[in-house]
């Protein structure tokens, strides 16, 4: 969730601090830092020289997978009647579960849907 939310943020402004991610997802500053501290160990994402949030080439490339993964499971559900909050949660919780095999499905029929 916090790479997707630094991808987020990143596409609004060029700055993102760990303020801004605990405010968007409405954890406590301890909270991200402790998150952001693991994120940095793994890789993925780096502090610049004035205290920015920047996501690694490797970061970057999973923020996006999670990220489509995350849209194409809300849309779908939307598409079978689930409320939009609804959706957006429970696409959240599946994402982390759900096979490459089963998303390129799904994500395969809502192109075809779409047409």
């Amino acid at each position: 969730m916090y790479l997707e939310t630094i991808y987020i943020l990143s596409h609004s402004s060029d700055s993102v601090r760990g303020i801004d991610i605990g405010e968007y997802m409405g954890y406590s500053k301890p909270s991200v830092s402790r998150a952001l501290g693991i994120l940095r160990n793994e890789g993925l994402v780096i502090k610049d020289s004035e205290g920015f949030i920047k996501l690694t080439e490797a970061g970057m490339i999973l923020a996006k997978r999670i990220y489509e993964r995350h849209t194409v499971l809300t849309r779908a559900l939307i598409s079978l009647g689930v409320d939009e909050k609804t959706a957006a949660e429970d696409a959240c919780r599946i994402e982390h579960y759900i096979s490459d095999t089963t998303f390129d499905a799904v994500k395969r029929h809502m192109e075809e849907c779409s047409r």
